[in-house]
């Protein structure tokens, strides 16, 4: 019997639509169940290995694609952790943390997804539309949110949770580091160095009070300055108040600080050590290059996805490992 006729009105039907088992059935002659057996490798059934070629070869020539949503409706899982963004400028360490964990989930069958919450936005939460088996936060949710997401079956995992494992070394101890490696080499008077934006004003908050912390501890005299259009001359009215040492937010704030000083005419690091944070491209390109502090964001990647993974399927909880730390890069500039 030929199935020419029955091909061509598959094909017309199937014009501009999702194929679906039924059309793979119809195509064939066969039961939709026998189908969905086959392409949903379900055990204990007694298929044939003639019919399964035939499935597979038919699916594959019409097109079919399985249809992701229905899957997780039926088996309650969608293999997607979503990570919710605060409103941060995506830069080059926190890039470089996403495509990790992204690849790392990946890895394991599952797809990252990221959703940034604007101040005042009006975009229906991701968590509502898509289902993902885990959310996480790289800020604190409120307790409204999380319950939120938890009634739509979600495992929520955020920064000041409880069973979340710790991460204040990799964000924590950065600007404590700078500091200590400027008391080391004998400096006294600091300024540190922020950035303006908004976006990140916790952010700059925090790791100001880290660095505070430990310029009080050290007995070491501190200034925060927010660097917007930084001049030559703001430099060296640092300098003549007797600042011997600037220690940046980040390594953009530090590259700008020691474009300024080099412009005023001071010697880095001999009348001025700068230091940055983050180890950013920027840091070894400029001249003299910058004394930074390193974080592993790729392996911190990679720590991110085995905990959403504990959270998604029970796996063992990660141990933080040297991923998790922080650490000073001694270069030119101190």
């Amino acid at each position: 019997m030929s199935t020419e006729g029955t091909e061509a009105r598959v094909s017309s039907a199937n014009a501009g639509r999702r194929v679906t088992t039924a059309d793979i059935a119809r195509s064939l002659g066969i039961s939709r169940a026998t189908v969905g057996f086959v392409l949903n490798d379900t055990p204990g059934q007694t298929i044939s290995g003639a019919t399964r070629q035939r499935v597979l070869a038919e699916a594959e020539r019409l097109g079919y694609r399985p249809h992701r949503a229905a899957q997780a409706l039926a088996s309650g899982q969608s293999r997607i952790v979503l990570l919710v963004l605060p409103d941060w400028p995506i830069e080059f360490s926190l890039g470089n943390h996403l495509e990790e964990a992204s690849l790392a989930l990946d890895e394991a069958g599952y797809s990252l997804v990221t959703w940034t919450r604007h101040a005042g936005g009006r975009a229906r939460p991701l968590w509502e539309t898509l289902q993902p088996d885990v959310v996480m936060s790289l800020t604190p949710l409120d307790p409204d949110t999380v319950a939120a997401i938890r009634r739509g079956g979600a495992v929520v995992v955020t920064n000041d949770d409880p069973s979340a494992p710790p991460e204040p070394l990799a964000f924590g101890v950065g600007p404590a580091l700078q500091i200590e490696h400027l008391v080391e080499r004998g400096h006294r008077r600091v300024v540190y160095a922020t950035s303006p934006d908004p976006r990140i004003a916790d952010l700059v908050a925090e790791r100001a009070s880290v660095a505070e912390a430990a310029a009080a501890a050290a007995g070491v005299e501190l200034t925060t300055h927010v660097v917007v259009d930084l001049e030559p001359q703001d430099v060296l009215a640092w300098h003549d108040a007797g600042v011997t040492a600037v220690a940046g937010y980040n390594d953009d704030i530090a590259a700008r600080v020691l474009n300024a000083a080099l412009r005023a005419g001071l010697e880095v690091p001999g009348r001025l050590a700068v230091v940055g944070h983050d180890d950013a491209p920027i840091s070894q390109l400029v001249l003299p290059s910058l004394s930074t502090v390193r974080v592993d964001n790729a392996g911190l990647g990679r720590f991110f996805a085995a905990i959403a993974l504990h959270a998604a399927t029970g796996a063992p909880p990660p141990e933080a490992g040297p991923e998790t730390r922080a650490t000073l890069i001694q270069r030119a500039s101190s």
